[in-house]
């Protein structure tokens, strides 16, 4: 097969820009996609296409007429990639972005495996696709609906009146041409068996018009059929069971006229409304079916296909599995009326419910951090809404049959479900796994997964979960010299009923609405209540300690506070209901002295440092107990589901499950978007433990000052765009030829050095004694901010996530006169909070920062503006930085202001996380990591210079 080559990332560009229009051929896999400009300049020359002159339809003052115009015509199979990255192009044609929506659907279309064979008018052999259903030809038809005029453009034939393709017809063409297209592979004549369907050449196969049309019969016809069980004698009170039989009715039902219903026996004997067809309708539909299900396959043989007898395992298969595949082919079962009660099963799981009155939490109810009792599950059989007695089960049990008559009518029975349900009688769960039972109403019990009903304490211990408002509010603590705002007084009774129960909580609250004041309050309220008095053990970053101490002493006077930190920290002599303040990585270097303290609570504040659960400081956190833990943090998931899981599988140990099982049970689903309903079980069983307050959430912060954010584009200097396009061309160069670990490598290191570069050239150069002013067009933009920001004696925090460039920023600004102080990762912890203190008195205006090292935990309300010098691949780490301006105690209008040189890779990034398109979404999910597994097409898009330099 020849191979046509891939049109490149600036031909891309310049295709999108043109106007694009399918033409169609026979066979369908011969067509094209024209494009042209339509103000008569010539395309672009493309490796892939031809260029011709093209017959178009353009409109005049006077009406239509037509115009020959300069076109590059690009087959399908070339014509896919630069539609559907066209299409997201933000100059593109609006005719070019509707046949990019149009390939998108056709590559969904064959995604889901819908390809019929068939022959064209002349016998060739020709995919389409199909077969499809109502919702699919919706959307062919609402797509169909938007084509605009220039996408069909070129004229029917030449005949008068002038005629354009139908907007539905060329839809369904192009459908069809890029079915035919795709399934024709280098493989494919050795999976096909020969050339028919495989080779891009035409085959001429006259002799297979029968089965074509018998194909084409399946998926065109007018007839569905179904099944209905019959039970004969079922209606007398006095049946006996064990000689009841059982048979499966065909019928056929009327697409076209849903009114239209008739037994197959009757259709055949000419006594129905059905037309001449529907026998050959109805046969093929059956082969379909029999095909799905087995023990339909006598009817097949039959001379009337009117009913088939079905043993008792074939109904009890037909209850569950049979079903399932029947309905994959298009066969609806009806069962008797008499048979609509089904029997139900569910779990019972919790203690007896006269245990313990309504509402009542046992006081010997099992600590739910650890794993020391165990609970059974106990099962519910009912009719309706009437429980089974031990007895009934038992008789469904011995009868071992699918039908069972119980309370004088008749019951469906799955006995292998029932058999099932018996050998699991003495299943045994642990507190947690109850209570994630309880919380999701089901559990997954031996691959099958099962509704729950809690009982007794645990019944009770759900309501209140789920039911916060409900509770009787435990009010601010006499101690804390603060009026608690509305939301953090919520959050403390909150925080106070789940640690009450043994259970632990993330407090999720935006940056900058007070989590700190609020855990105080909840410490204070604890050591009201003997059975939870213990120090309180906080892990934090290093750049917060002096704040956490600050805050203490501020709310809590009299309150002990240590810094466990440094050559000197120490245990000793600690006081029961003071606080100790360390930081991750001194917890990681003592976890075993800090394990030996019998902690009243643990406490992790930003707590995402501990989202992989596999890294030393997450392991070292494990092993610290207490009596509560609660995790905070603004930023509860930052790229995806699993870093969720590692805070609440500490906060509450089992309560999502193991790692591997969450991942497959609900990240991967959800993540993906497969699975309403796990998301919906995620959502239930995740909410009793985090509470998630934001600042744009009514009533929560209406004090706060607006906030506007801004792209601010700038273009690279000559230097810079010189810098940049030699490092695309030689890496990229490197790329292409390098094996797959060198080549995620190289990919690190280009974008990397085009970030550097869009900065400033002597960050990337590493240049020792560098002249700065006049190089970057970044740096000029700040300069000018700058002058208009102290001019109006305002303060400004300035983000970069390098050192480097922050170095050569506070140079350049000395040199101009402006002062500055720039926090980093090896500031101390005491230059720290001077530097903080200084620039909230107003000593110094502009405050740079590294993004990593300053990103949270810092308190700068004096700033009014917040520069981001350059991008960061998560959003949610900018808007943590943000918020070190824009919280609680803010009282001016903030102006976020982000740096992005156009043109290049920062721009495509900003773009893409606009648009929240496929790309963006890798981006979010894993950062940098993700941009390694792009092809190199996808790369050289990624990363190429558009625009040049001024």
């Amino acid at each position: 097969m020849q191979r046509i080559p891939a049109a490149t990332p600036a031909e891309i560009s310049e295709l999108a820009r043109c106007c694009a229009v399918f033409v169609p051929a026979d066979p369908p896999r011969a067509g094209s996609v024209a494009f042209w400009h339509p103000e008569g300049d010539s395309p672009p020359v493309v490796a892939s296409g031809d260029a011709e002159d093209l017959t178009v339809v353009l409109p005049t003052d006077a009406g239509v007429e037509l115009v020959t115009v300069p076109a590059v015509l690009i087959p399908v199979r070339a014509a896919l990639p630069v539609l559907t990255r066209a299409r997201a192009a933000a100059q593109a044609h609006r005719a070019t972005a509707f046949w990019g929506a149009a390939g998108v659907l056709a590559l969904q279309f064959a995604a889901r495996g819908l390809l019929l064979p068939g022959l064209t008018a002349d016998d060739h052999d020709a995919w389409r696709a199909g077969p499809l259903r109502a919702e699919d030809l919706e959307r062919i038809r609402e797509l169909a609906a938007a084509m605009p005029p220039d996408a069909h453009a070129v004229p029917v034939d030449d005949a008068e009146p002038l005629r354009l393709p139908d907007p539905e017809g060329l839809l369904r063409a192009f459908l069809d041409a890029v079915a035919d297209t795709l399934p024709r592979s280098p493989a494919a004549a050795l999976a096909a068996g020969g050339p028919a369907f495989a080779a891009p050449e035409s085959q001429h196969m006259p002799e297979q018009r029968a089965w074509a049309t018998d194909v084409a019969a399946v998926h065109e016809a007018d007839v569905r059929i179904s099944l209905r069980v019959e039970v004969p004698g079922l209606a007398s009170a006095e049946s006996d069971e064990t000689q009841l039989t059982f048979r499966a009715v065909l019928q056929l039902h009327s697409v076209s006229d849903p009114a239209l219903v008739a037994d197959a026996s009757a259709v055949w004997a000419g006594s129905s409304n059905f037309g001449p067809r529907a026998r050959m309708d109805a046969l093929l539909a059956l082969r379909r079916a029999a095909r799905a299900w087995a023990p339909l396959a006598p009817l097949l043989s039959a001379a009337v296909p009117d009913a088939v007898e079905l043993a008792d395992e074939e109904v009890a298969e037909l209850l569950g599995e049979g079903a399932r595949v029947l309905t994959f082919a298009g066969v609806d079962v009806h069962w008797p009326k008499e048979l609509a009660l089904k029997l139900t099963a569910r779990a019972v799981v919790g203690p007896p419910d006269e245990d313990d009155g309504p509402g009542k939490v046992a006081s010997d109810a099992p600590s739910f951090l650890s794993a020391d009792a165990l609970l059974a599950f106990n099962w519910w059989f009912a009719l309706g809404d009437q429980q089974l007695t031990r007895q009934e089960l038992d008789r469904l049990a011995e009868a071992n049959r699918p039908m069972v008559r119980l309370r004088d009518q008749w019951v469906l029975v799955d006995p292998l479900e029932v058999r099932r349900v018996q050998a699991q009688q003495d299943h045994k769960v642990t507190p947690i796994d109850a209570l994630s039972a309880a919380l999701t109403g089901s559990a997954e019990v031996d691959g099958h997964r099962v509704d729950v009903r809690p009982t007794g304490w645990l019944a009770a211990l759900r309501e209140r979960l789920a039911d916060p408002e409900g509770q009787e509010p435990v009010g601010q603590p006499a101690a804390l010299h603060a009026t608690l705002r509305d939301y953090q007084a919520r959050g403390l009774n909150w925080l106070a009923r789940m640690t009450s129960l043994g259970l632990g909580g993330c407090l999720a609250d935006d940056m900058g609405l007070g989590k700190t004041i609020t855990l105080i309050a909840l410490h204070l309220h604890r050591q009201t209540d003997e059975s939870a008095t213990g120090p309180t053990l906080v892990v934090c970053p290093a750049s917060l300690m002096g704040n956490w101490q600050r805050e203490i002493e501020k709310f809590a006077p009299g309150t002990p506070v240590r810094r466990f930190h440094g050559s000197q920290r120490s245990l000793e002599g600690l006081a029961d209901g003071g606080f100790v303040l360390t930081t991750y990585g001194t917890m990681r270097l003592d976890a075993p002295r800090l394990a030996d303290v019998p902690w009243g609570m643990v406490v992790a504040d930003e707590a995402q440092h501990v989202k992989n659960p596999y890294s030393v400081t997450a392991r070292a956190l494990r092993t610290i107990g207490a009596r509560a833990r609660v995790a905070l943090t603004g930023t509860p998931v930052e790229n995806n589901l699993s870093e969720l899981w590692a805070i609440l599988d500490w906060t509450t140990p089992g309560l999502l499950g193991g790692l591997g099982a969450f991942r497959t049970r609900y990240a991967q689903v959800v993540e993906g978007g497969q699975d309403p309903a796990a998301a919906e079980r995620l959502a239930r069983l995740v909410r009793p433990f985090l509470l998630r307050r934001r600042k744009s959430d009514p009533g929560i912060a209406p004090e706060l000052p607006p906030k506007t954010e801004t792209d601010r584009a700038v273009a690279l200097t000559k230097e810079q765009a010189g810098l940049y396009e030699a490092m695309v061309r030689e890496t990229l160069a490197e790329i292409s030829g390098a094996d797959s670990m060198a080549r995620r490598g190289l990919i690190v290191k280009l974008l990397t050095g085009l970030k550097q570069i869009c900065n400033h050239p002597a960050q990337f150069l590493k240049e020792e004694q560098p002249k700065i002013p006049g190089r970057s067009g970044k740096l000029e933009l700040l300069d000018e901010l700058l002058d208009t920001i102290l001019s109006e004696g305002a303060s400004v925090l300035v983000f970069t996530q390098y050192v480097r460039m922050a170095r050569l920023i506070e140079r350049h600004l000395a040199a101009r006169g402006v002062s500055t102080q720039f926090l980093h990762g090896g500031t101390p912890i005491n230059e720290r909070e001077a530097m903080v203190e200084r620039f909230q008195e107003g000593e110094i205006p502009v405050f740079l920062l590294s993004l990593k090292a300053a990103g949270t935990g810092l308190n700068l309300t004096r700033a009014e503006h917040v520069v981001h010098y350059d991008r960061w691949w998560n959003p949610a780490v900018e808007a943590q930085a943000t918020d070190r301006a824009y919280r609680i105690g803010q009282s001016r209008p903030v102006q976020v202001h982000r740096l992005i040189a156009e043109g290049t890779i920062e721009d495509r990034i900003a773009d893409m996380l606009r648009r929240k398109q496929r790309l963006a979404d890798a981006v979010l999910g894993a950062g940098e990591a993700a941009l390694t597994e792009l092809t190199d097409a996808e790369l050289a898009d990624l990363v190429e210079l558009r625009g040049g330099a001024r």
